[in-house]
């Protein structure tokens, strides 16, 4: 009750301080930068594995498990990989930690999978290989775009 009674003797000090309010919010509001679109720097790595007339546990048995154990042990800055496996196709996402060096984590999966014998394309009939594929939002932060470019390194 006391703050009740403070305001109905001293009026004028919570106008003051309203006002004040509403003046810091304004000049917060104006201050504050705006971004729509934000640049978004996921480091995200695809490997899409095509191997036609297998079944879908013969792939994840056959390329999958091969993919993964030769990604985890050559690559470096690793996060986590996540794979879906389909009859006939694999798709693994590599997601590495923020500061990894894209380029260099795409040479090191190519030639992780190069040298993999149980992953080489032209022994098997049938296979067509890895892509690699590295996702990447099209344009600066300032120019906003909806577009995605794609940069592909085959096996």
């Amino acid at each position: 009750m006391g703050l009740v009674r403070f305001a109905l003797r001293f009026p004028h000090t919570f106008y003051v301080v309203a006002a004040l309010i509403m003046f810091l919010g304004v000049v917060a509001c104006v201050e504050m930068p705006t971004d729509i679109f934000p640049e978004i720097n996921i480091p995200v790595v695809t490997v899409i594995w095509s191997y036609t007339g297998l079944s879908t546990p013969e792939m994840e048995q056959r390329v999958t498990t091969y993919s993964q154990y030769s990604i985890s042990s050559n690559v470096t800055g690793i996060r986590n990989i996540e794979a879906q496996t389909m009859a006939g196709l694999s798709v693994q996402k590599i997601y590495f930690q923020p500061d990894v060096n894209l380029d260099l984590a795409i040479a090191q999966i190519v030639s992780a999978h190069q040298r993999h014998p149980r992953l080489d394309a032209a022994g098997n009939p049938g296979a067509a290989g890895g892509a690699v594929q590295r996702i990447e939002r099209a344009g600066a932060a300032d120019q906003p775009e909806l577009g995605y470019a794609e940069r592909t390194a085959a096996l």
